[in-house]
Parts: C-alpha cells; sequence; structure tokens
C-alpha cells in the first residue's frame, strides 16, 4: 500500500479546470434557524401533528444534528416522529410525505432535549442532513404516533439549515 491524497466529490469539483461551481447548500452556504414553540391545544389522538417549521422555497439543507427540541410530551410510552409533508419541486414533481423521514419513534414518555445525535437518525446514508428543493417551501411536523397526545404537551427549539 501507499499513501494517498484524495479529494471528496465536492472538492474534485472546485478544482477542477475549469472549476465546477457546486451548490450553496454544499460549500459557502448560508446556515439560518427556524425558531418554533408549541403548546398542545386540548388533547389529540394518536397521530396527532405538529407543524414546527416551514422551510423557505428553493434548496435548503436541513442539519438536524445542529437542531435541537425541548419536549414535554410526557403521556405514558409516547414516542415522536419527525418529518415532513409532500411538497412540489420547482419542475413540478410531486414529492411524497415522510412523516417519519428525519427520525422515527423517539421515545418522549420524560420531557427532555433532543439534539446532536439524538436527531436525523434516518437520514444516515446523507450524512445525516436532507436536501429539499421545493417550489414553495418544506414543512417539518411531529408527529405522535403511538398514543395520545396530552393537553398542554409543549415542543419548542430551533431548527438549522443551509440556504444561499
Amino acid at each position: 500500500m501507499s499513501v494517498t491524497t484524495q479529494n471528496s466529490v465536492e472538492v474534485a469539483k472546485m478544482v477542477s479546470n475549469p472549476p465546477t461551481l457546486v451548490d450553496p447548500t454544499v460549500a459557502n452556504g448560508k446556515l439560518r434557524f427556524a425558531y418554533f414553540a408549541h403548546t398542545q391545544d386540548g388533547a389529540g389522538d394518536a397521530t396527532s401533528t405538529v407543524c414546527i417549521a416551514k422551510l423557505p422555497r428553493g434548496k435548503v439543507r436541513l442539519i438536524p444534528g445542529l437542531s435541537c427540541i425541548q419536549h414535554n410530551w410526557t403521556t405514558a410510552s409516547a414516542t415522536v416522529d419527525i418529518g415532513w409533508d409532500g411538497y412540489t419541486q420547482p419542475d413540478g414533481t410531486v414529492v411524497a410525505a415522510d412523516p417519519d423521514g428525519i427520525d422515527d419513534g423517539i421515545s418522549v414518555e420524560t420531557a427532555g432535549v433532543l439534539s446532536g445525535e439524538d436527531l436525523g437518525a434516518q437520514l444516515t446514508a446523507t450524512g445525516r442532513t436532507k436536501l429539499f428543493d421545493s417550489k414553495n417551501g418544506v414543512d417539518i411536523r411531529l408527529t405522535s404516533q403511538d398514543v395520545a397526545l396530552a393537553a398542554a404537551s409543549t415542543a419548542s427549539g430551533y431548527l438549522a439549515y443551509v440556504v444561499e
């Protein structure tokens, strides 16, 4: 064997001759945060949802590992899924909703904070990020899949994402 020096796909594009431009969601993008706060108004049956953020239209890279969700959904055996609603891409292609596309079955039986490695488990194939390219934005949603959502349950925090 020998020592090798290699480039990622993205760096290879930037150092090629002539250089190939990379999307700002890959390099030199702007980090933004969407803050949210929610208190459940009355009880909600299993599969009740809360839209916690609407990401802007265009290319947006969600970074769950830089995000934080503080929760107090303390119904016994409660779990939460984190995902997105269906949306339309700029070329008219419809993308289906994926209610657990970011995370699936996170225990929220006791109040706590989800952040860093706690978030984005469903996105391991993409480096725990999710690139959206939408015509009108994308709604990010929490879903109480298995049990009712108690009145006055709370969720607050922020989602980190990169845009142009």
